[in-house]
């Protein structure tokens, strides 16, 4: 992988998730934004404290989320609070826009020095509970290339919280999204936040990668832990963690840096 832009060949990314942003039906007024890019300096800090090569930005607290584009005050408030997280670390900086704005979330990379996004249905479609996602891949990558952004995508296969609408070779999304979404990058997952991402359905889509001959990095995209993350790493690129990186491992605590370096400490025995 671009080391400049994920910080190490085989990277361990962190997440920044964000609390519910003005608008959303969690959003607490009485604390008002500043509140917002404290939790997110505290917990990129953390982050980069214990040791992570890069940190994801997301809108995680803004649950029920919008099922394609979100308003233009999300985009306006997510590029703030990831410049305020690229002013606080020096690590590689990347941003996801729930549930599914790609386009969004390359504007927001863009404009605040971002470096990579991820888009959790990039082709094909799938069923969640914000109903049927379509792929935007065609919106995504030409927005990149008019914007002269500068920007990896990042693409989620199977993603968590959703279903396809049809039986398919579990290999072939990430040869869809690599061939013909022009992903710089796989991201493989569980069914849920936090739930452990089969090691079968990372070595599907790392052999069908290896199959088309592509060099698309595959990364795992939930339920990384100390205990699996080296054994996820022999198979895989890098890896996405949430969950299990948070005080008493609960997704909408703060970061613990104990427990980012332990886990750093179990990934770096196989790097």
């Amino acid at each position: 992988m671009d080391t400049e832009v994920f910080g190490a060949t085989t990277p361990v990314v962190g997440m920044v998730h964000l609390p519910p942003l003005p608008g959303a039906p969690r959003y607490d007024p009485a604390a008002g934004r500043e509140r917002l890019h404290e939790a997110a300096r505290r917990d990129a800090a953390r982050l980069a404290e214990g040791g992570v090569d890069a940190i994801l930005v997301e809108n995680f607290g803004d649950a029920p989320f919008y099922p394609e584009s979100v308003p233009d005050h999300v985009v306006a408030d997510l590029t703030a609070l990831t410049r305020t997280v690229r002013e606080t670390v020096d690590v590689p900086v990347g941003v996801n826009v729930l549930r599914n704005d790609g386009p969004s979330a390359v504007a927001v990379a863009a404009a605040a020095g971002a470096g990579f996004v991820r888009v959790n249905i990039h082709v094909g479609a799938r069923v969640a509970d914000q109903g049927i996602l379509e792929g935007r891949a065609h919106e995504t990558m030409r927005l990149r290339g008019r914007v002269d952004a500068d920007v990896r995508v990042l693409a989620d296969i199977d993603v968590k919280h959703s279903a396809p609408l049809a039986t398919e070779n579990d290999a072939e999304p990430a040869a869809e999204a690599a061939e013909r979404g022009l992903a710089d990058g796989i991201i493989v997952s569980g069914t849920r936040t936090g739930r452990a991402t089969p090691t079968t359905a990372v070595e599907a889509a790392v052999e069908r990668r290896d199959e088309l001959g592509l060099t698309t990095p595959v990364l795992v995209g939930s339920g990384v832990t100390a205990d699996t993350v080296a054994d996820l790493l022999r198979v895989a690129d890098g890896v996405i963690v949430g969950t299990a990186l948070k005080e008493g491992a609960e997704t909408t605590n703060p970061v613990s840096v104990g427990r980012v370096e332990e886990l750093i400490a179990a990934a770096d025995r196989v790097r």
